[in-house]
């Protein structure tokens, strides 16, 4: 990890901050705050104290991961050389941002469907940005989410590409059920009713209805309660939920919503960087 955020650095570096370097001389010494402008939760605090780390600034954390900020509260402390400061400041807002932003989106959610569902698990999916899913993933988690698959081999997961080419439910999870351990849970994509009493009977872990209206899914969830399917299986609701539909979903009682619209549709929390001349 300190490698991926030392490369993000030096990517925006390139050879020098031609800026920095041509306006502040060396010897200076500077402290610094990191402000929140707006309301909201606070993620990635850990990443930027691992970056300033690297390249000698000291830091003084003041807001954690997952902690409410208010327009105007410091979240960061910071002192050292201003060269070094001002060379990774742009990386270190920019994640910070962006990783709050999703923290922020995802408590609000969460505390939206939780009204009507108390015990509804909201997760993130893999729609994040190539490169960051890690950070954009554990932004989730700082906002109350689940993260769900952070990679291919985290679990199980049988899509309809996956059935088409395989031939059937039954036999997808038969031959996923052979090839995992037992530690990787099973979970399968389905579209029809008919789909989700095959994948319960045939032993899933967890049945993703996909893009499924409310209606449908109260139908499988009465269907899989008359077959005494219910309690064997976790039911999970995905595809095209956002802030105008989830309460439909939070009230059908599912146990897992799951929605891309946490990571690609969150907007970055402002944040920025103050200095202040020690000598």
């Amino acid at each position: 990890m300190r490698q991926d955020l030392a490369k993000m650095v030096y990517e925006d570096i390139g050879f020098e901050d031609i800026t920095t370097r041509a306006l502040i001389p060396p010897g200076l010494q500077v402290r610094g705050q990191i402000i929140g402008r707006e309301e909201g939760i606070i993620a990635g605090v850990e990443l930027a104290v691992a970056i300033f780390t690297e390249f000698a600034v000291e830091t003084e954390i003041l807001v954690g991961d997952g902690e409410k900020i208010e327009p105007g509260q410091i979240v960061m402390k910071i002192s050292g050389d201003p060269r070094s400061i001002l060379s990774v400041e742009r990386t270190v807002l920019n994640l910070l941002m962006r990783m709050s932003g999703i923290a922020t989106l995802t408590a609000n959610v969460i505390k939206m469907v939780r009204s009507v569902n108390p015990d509804v698990i909201v997760a993130g999916t893999r729609k994040t940005t190539p490169g960051l899913q890690f950070f954009e993933k554990n932004a989730i988690r700082s906002g109350g989410g689940d993260t769900h698959r952070y990679r291919l081999d985290d679990s199980v997961l049988i899509k309809d590409n996956h059935l088409a080419l395989v031939g059937g439910v039954a036999e997808a999870i038969s031959r996923a059920r052979k090839y995992v351990s037992f530690t990787k849970k099973i979970e399968i994509e389905v579209e029809t009713l008919e789909e989700a009493l095959q994948a319960a009977n045939a032993g899933a872990d967890i049945i993703m209805l996909d893009n499924m209206d409310p209606d449908g899914v109260i139908t499988v969830l009465k269907a899989l309660e008359d077959g005494n399917l219910r309690g064997n299986v976790i039911i999970e609701v995905s595809g095209g939920i956002n802030s105008d539909n989830i309460l439909q979903f939070a009230k059908t009682g599912v146990d897992v919503i799951s929605t891309g619209y946490i990571t690609h549709s969150a907007r970055s929390l402002d944040l920025s960087l103050d200095l202040d001349k020690i000598h």
